[in-house]
């Protein structure tokens, strides 16, 4: 995009911004870093939650940008994320990013409270969110999710399968790489080259994150039936990391009638991250004003 890329975008007018430290509510737990864009008028807020070897802050520009429609964003650093703490990207259970998200909520309503609220979740995020709605939707209007990842669109043997769930309980922090580049996630190619020489986006995919990750998968797709919040999905078709149709399936098992999939033709993983992602972020932005009343 060149000038216009998005690592430009500005702070709106009368807007603030804090990054912060989240202190620990449970003992042992690593500590969390937190993002919350403020706007002068608040009319909602958004739970913004991201990808695996991502972080709160590549979100910056979509929080400015809800920002000036009037949405307070929080969006928070998962353990082994970004400025959070523990070793990048592992974990023991997926029940530890619930506890993560459950962090973020904690904060959003100490900071927003009473005000509308919207659930965001991308890739590995939107799994981690859509998982918190299955076990409770209360209060959350909505969820609103970008390029969910409910099955990876590589495809791994059954060999290399065994080998990691073998590490996943002999060596859980055993890492391989993951494969990703800033080239098979965006059109942008300014944000692409951010990406591969950013130092706080890790580069490998550990051995028990793998293995919790497809069991988590299992179980939101068994469990799809069961979330009736109003849903909003966009997925590009090109998307060279999670697979597009799984997630189609997905969407028309959830129960909820108030639902919309915004397929983007061509678009990569990254969809808030391509050239169009100022349409993309607004129409989210119509939609959950809609329902925010």
């Amino acid at each position: 995009m060149g000038s216009s890329s998005i690592l430009d975008a500005p702070l709106p007018a009368g807007v603030r911004y804090d990054v912060a430290p989240l202190e620990r509510r449970r003992g042992g737990s690593p500590r969390l870093y937190s993002y919350v864009t403020t706007p002068v008028k608040t009319e909602a807020v958004v739970a913004i939650f991201h990808g695996y070897a991502d972080y709160g802050a590549r979100y910056d520009h979509v929080a400015r940008a809800w920002a000036a429609r009037g949405f307070a964003t929080v969006a928070v650093d998962m353990r082994g994320h970004g400025r959070a703490e523990g070793a990048p990207g592992d974990c023991r259970s997926f029940q530890e990013y619930l506890d993560d998200l459950a962090e973020g909520i904690a904060l959003l309503e100490a900071r927003f409270s009473g005000l509308p609220r919207f659930l965001f979740g991308h890739s590995f995020g939107a799994l981690v969110a859509v998982s918190a709605v299955i076990a409770s939707a209360a209060g959350w209007k909505a969820l609103v999710m970008t390029s969910p990842c409910l099955r990876l669109t590589l495809r791994v043997s059954r060999a290399k399968n065994l080998v990691a769930d073998l590490a996943s309980a002999l060596a859980p922090s055993f890492g391989l790489p993951s494969g990703l580049k800033g080239a098979n996630l965006t059109h942008d190619a300014a944000v692409a080259r951010a990406y591969d020489e950013d130092r706080r986006v890790f580069k490998n995919a550990r051995a028990r994150w793998f293995a919790e990750l497809k069991a988590a998968q299992v179980r939101a797709m068994a469990s799809a039936p069961s979330v009736s919040l109003p849903l909003y999905v966009s997925m590009g078709t090109e998307d060279r990391v999670n697979d597009l149709s799984v997630a189609q399936t997905f969407f028309k098992s959830v129960r909820s009638t108030d639902k919309i999939f915004d397929v983007r033709p061509g678009l990569f993983h990254e969809v808030l991250n391509e050239p169009e992602w100022h349409e993309i972020a607004d129409r989210m932005a119509d939609w959950m004003r809609a329902r925010a009343s």
